[in-house]
């Protein structure tokens, strides 16, 4: 799936649309340059999904804990800080994969051998206009 978002308020929509696509995928990979979007996406998807508490980049925690309305819980990882894949385990990462909660993934390159068989990956680019384009697809 490729969306094309040319404003912000378009960002609701997609993330009903990528949710629909990926919803048999808890662990979801957002590959995309510094400032491509990657976290204002995940709020959005995380509105979507109905959560209560205020979310943000857990750039210095690594992790994030959310819930939703119903009590599910949303992880929101922030890799870019990681020094090692060692660092991952040790927050203890394959459990949170394990849980068959969502687990967003900003810099999942930093993790490339720990990520699970199956995930929903989502790459974020920017046009030379500004505009955002989110490729999807299901692995």
């Amino acid at each position: 799936m490729i969306l094309n978002v040319d404003h912000l308020d378009e960002l609701d929509t997609v993330a009903h649309q990528l949710l629909a696509e990926g919803r048999q995928r808890p662990v979801w990979l957002l590959d995309g340059e510094m400032g491509a979007g990657k976290t204002t996406l995940i709020k959005a998807l995380c509105r979507a999904l109905g959560v209560v508490s205020t979310v943000h980049s857990p750039t210095f925690s690594i992790v994030n804990e959310y819930t939703t309305h119903e009590g599910h819980s949303v992880y929101h990882f922030d890799c870019y800080r990681l020094k090692n894949e060692a660092e991952a385990l040790d927050i203890g990462i394959e459990e949170y994969f394990a849980s068959g909660d969502y687990c967003f993934i900003e810099w999942p390159e930093r993790i490339m051998s720990l990520w699970p068989a199956m995930y929903y990956q989502i790459q974020l680019s920017v046009d030379t206009d500004g505009h955002r384009i989110i490729e999807a697809e299901i692995v």
